[in-house]
């Protein structure tokens, strides 16, 4: 098994995913398919019950303005790492975080008043799967897209090059694992990035790389980081 592992999520998720891969005894190779950046959004000027948040990003880009505005807000979220970044930005959350946006629905709908107003800072492009299950719950959801995570043309030539050398790959979101796929084509690494060993972070992740005949794909247990790679140190074992 080569221990060359491509991170393809944004840079600076792709370096703290890199350092945890590196204590694994892994070589991760940065090979982002997407830019993060922030849009300047500000709170519609209305009166919400609570605020919602499934990614860093959320807080990492929200400006100092917004953040007052919201300050006094109950807070509920999904992750870790999502948690963390809101208690950097100032906040603390109304109760653990959930452990993904599926059970942070069920979590909200099984809690919280019918027809509460909801802020939820996310991104431009996303799944609309919590937003729908709240609705349908009768709440109403607002969403502010603090920032946007912009598709790459292509990946540098070097950066082409040094995916040659791996022998898996880390995919975190559906999206991300569908735009390397367009990458791959372009760079001409097609028929290898359907040879390499694939770990997914869930089994919507990995439907991209089905779809294209990938022959190795393995998916975490659940939703969280360190299950994602100790489902890649089971199947680079069996390799």
């Amino acid at each position: 098994m080569n221990w060359r592992v491509a991170l393809t999520r944004p840079i600076e998720d792709a370096r703290r995913s890199g350092a945890l891969l590196q204590v694994r005894g892994f070589e991760p190779i940065f090979a982002p398919v997407m830019a993060i950046g922030a849009t300047g959004a500000e709170p519609p000027d209305e009166q919400f019950d609570a605020v919602l948040a499934t990614s860093a990003n959320a807080f990492a880009l929200l400006s100092a303005r917004a953040r007052l505005a919201l300050s006094g807000l109950k807070l509920y979220v999904a992750g870790e790492r999502t948690a963390a970044a809101a208690r950097v930005a100032g906040f603390v959350a109304a109760d653990e975080a959930a452990p993904d946006a599926a059970a942070l629905a069920r979590s909200l709908v099984s809690r919280l008043a019918r027809a509460s107003r909801l802020l939820y800072l996310t991104a431009r492009d996303r799944k609309s799967d919590l937003e729908s299950a709240l609705l349908a719950a009768g709440h109403r959801v607002v969403a502010m897209e603090v920032y946007v995570a912009q598709a790459r043309p292509d990946w540098s030539a070097a950066e082409a090059e040094a995916l040659l050398t791996c022998g898996a790959a880390l995919h975190y979101s559906r999206r991300s694992a569908e735009l390397t796929l367009v990458l791959a084509e372009r760079a001409g690494l097609g028929e290898l990035w359907r040879a390499t060993l694939h770990g997914c972070i869930s089994k919507d992740a990995a439907e991209p790389l089905r779809s294209i005949g990938a022959r190795r794909i393995v998916v975490a247990a659940g939703a969280q980081e360190s299950l994602l790679i100790d489902a890649l140190i089971s199947a680079a074992r069996i390799s």
